[in-house]
């Protein structure tokens, strides 16, 4: 079955949108397209209907194609937990835990199940579209690699490499690439794009030609910065600015290990709110009416960090001030009154403080809860709908002081509150999707929602960069090296 590889010529060059802008492509052409990453690192993940977990670029992807994600379309995701360490997920399971130094010595054999889930998606569709990782150019990296070459030479994918204009240098990034690499991998790649063009393309016809002439390959168009991107959720980037936006302010300390940080597009895109990311050294501010504290893939430590930066003691203000707070995954975690990691999960053993804000403990552990759920949440039995991804259990010690937050539909509670209701927790990513539940917190803040449902408008931002993309490349070559290879 076809199949083509989309490489970058170094990281963040917009591959996952693109991969995800064809798949929708082709899928409305009629074909039952699938989405593939061999490996990819991230702490932004996604669940799947097989019970697994993927990065969230294979997620958006899979809604791309029309289909939900499975595990094989991301065999191999590392999580960092730290600058030197990462959890591994194969085939949707933990794996175990790696150091940064052996990583490229142990990840060889794992070459086999890439090529196994590669086959089974294959298998079941008309076009399977790959997502490289990083750059082919990082030939430091090639022995043993099964992100970029390694996989397309062993697989027999083709490639076209995409180089981003926006950030300046393309001609050398594409020319370089090919100059690195050694030539039976160079030999892979059968075409090229230019990525996130801004203004009238042809000023780049000569640029394009030089291309052209100086790889022998064959230019396969120019994308332009397309602007419904921006309304897909970014796999890893974080934007660091501070919206001008008039509203109520909410405000999001930014961890060092945070994770899954898209669950809070919808609420950013409300036209009501004025979405603060707090950067460390910052206060953080004291007119904002909701203080979330985030996922976290190593909460002992970005709970550390947080006490570090004074941003405990802003919190305690933020309350006696009126605010709202809630913690979310990790940061729920972190607004009990202990973590207790025995095993040494995150560093050494121990029973650590937490805020103390509201009265759960948590134990950290080594099974992994990977699952879809919804409900409503209490007392007010608004609807929601998210997933859960997390390690270790939290126990509430409810009282008159707190109350369960959420009840799932097929039963069971999840989360706590409050007695004033201004303080909760929970495990639910992706809580402010759903319209209800994000119309619900605006109104308990003072403002008022656009109750726009983010999967329906994510979906038209897939339908929008589609349709972008078919106005400015050569779709029907890129389908002929997919079923080709040349």
């Amino acid at each position: 079955m076809p199949a083509v590889m989309l490489q970058g010529t170094g990281s963040d060059v917009g591959k996952s949108v693109l991969v995800a802008g064809l798949c929708r492509l082709f899928t409305d052409r009629g074909l039952v397209v699938r989405p593939f990453k061999p490996q990819n690192m991230s702490n932004n993940a996604a669940p799947t209907y097989d019970g697994g977990e993927i990065g969230r670029a294979q997620a958006l992807q899979a809604q791309a194609c029309r289909v939900r994600p499975s595990a094989d379309m991301n065999p191999v995701l590392l999580k960092p937990q730290s600058d030197l360490e990462a959890q591994v997920i194969v085939q949707g399971k933990v794996y175990g835990r790696l150091r940064a130094e052996d990583f490229n010595s142990r990840r060889a054999p794992l070459l086999d199940l890439v090529t196994q889930s590669f086959e089974r998606l294959r298998a079941e569709s008309d076009l399977v579209i790959v997502e490289g990782a990083g750059s082919p150019a990082e030939i430091n990296l090639r022995a043993g690699d099964i992100a970029n070459m390694g996989f397309a030479l062993s697989a027999g994918v083709p490639v076209i490499l995409v180089g981003d204009i926006d950030r300046g240098g393309v001609i050398a990034s594409l020319v370089g690439t090919k100059t690195v690499l050694d030539p039976k991998d160079a030999a892979m790649i059968k075409g090229f794009l230019i990525n996130r063009f801004r203004g009238d393309t042809g000023l780049f016809r000569n640029g394009y030609r030089t291309v052209e002439e100086l790889t022998g390959w064959r230019g396969l168009g120019i994308v332009p910065w397309i602007a419904a991107a921006r309304s897909l959720p970014e796999e890893d980037a974080i934007p660091a600015d501070i919206s001008g936006r008039d509203g109520v302010t909410i405000a999001l300390p930014l961890l060092p290990h945070i994770s899954n940080h898209d669950d809070f597009d919808a609420l950013e895109a409300e036209p009501s709110v004025r979405f603060v990311r707090v950067p460390p050294g910052q206060a953080l501010p004291g007119n904002a009416r909701l203080v979330i504290l985030p996922g976290s893939k190593a909460t002992i430590s970005d709970l550390e960090f947080f006490r570090a930066q004074g941003w405990d003691l802003d919190l305690v203000s933020h309350i006696r001030r009126g605010g709202y707070v809630l913690g979310l995954c990790g940061g729920y975690q972190m607004l009990g009154k202990t973590i207790a990691d025995p095993l040494g999960l995150e560093g050494e053993p121990g029973v650590f403080a937490g805020l103390g804000l509201l009265p759960v403990n948590t134990m950290l552990n080594t099974d992994k809860r990977v699952t879809e759920v919804n409900g409503i949440s209490l007392p007010d039995r608004t609807p929601f709908r998210g997933y859960e991804i997390h390690c270790g259990q939290t126990e509430p010690d409810f009282g008159a002081a707190a109350a369960p937050f959420l009840q799932f539909s097929g039963g069971g509670l999840d989360g706590t509150v409050s007695e004033n209701r201004r303080i909760a927790g929970c495990y639910v990513h992706r809580l402010f999707d759903d319209p209800k539940q994000r119309a619900r917190w605006l109104a308990t803040l003072g403002a008022a929602s656009d109750g726009i449902d983010q999967t329906i408008k994510v979906d038209a931002a897939l339908d929008a960069v589609a349709a972008a993309l078919a106005n400015c490349l050569d779709i029907e070559r890129i389908f002929n090296i997919a079923s080709t290879g040349v």
